[in-house]
């Protein structure tokens, strides 16, 4: 239905910025919402933010309010991430994700609302 591809990651040092982006192809008309999960070490996938793909609202998760931007190019069927003022504490493996089952009212911040998963990349922030 709808392959997802993120890059953008890398290493980067404390209160620097990066930008992690993910290419949608496939269904993408289909295409309701996109969305980033990230999970460390020894944790589970966490919510980070999502972006309705008609109209472009956008929420975040409390961690990365005023941080973290999420926004798309409906051109090039890319969402993307953009990261500034970073911790340590964002070291993480960055998954996008989209949902492709229609319209809904939840806020999307669970694993299960999504249908198609990027593989991941690799966000480093040293100290």
């Amino acid at each position: 239905q709808v392959q997802l591809v993120d890059s953008g990651g890398g290493l980067v040092q404390a209160g620097g910025s990066l930008r992690v982006s993910c290419a949608a192809s496939g269904r993408t008309s289909s295409t309701y919402a996109m969305g980033w999960f990230r999970q460390s070490l020894g944790k589970e996938r966490e919510f980070v933010a999502n972006i309705k793909w008609s109209g472009g609202s956008t929420y975040y998760a409390d961690s990365v309010k005023g941080r973290f931007t999420i926004s798309r190019d409906n051109a090039k069927n890319t969402v993307y991430l953009q990261m500034n003022s970073l911790k340590p504490e964002d070291t993480a493996v960055y998954y996008c994700a989209a949902r492709t089952r229609g319209l809904t009212t939840a806020k999307g911040v669970t694993t299960l609302w999504y249908d198609s998963w990027g593989q991941g990349t690799q966000v480093t922030v040293s100290s």
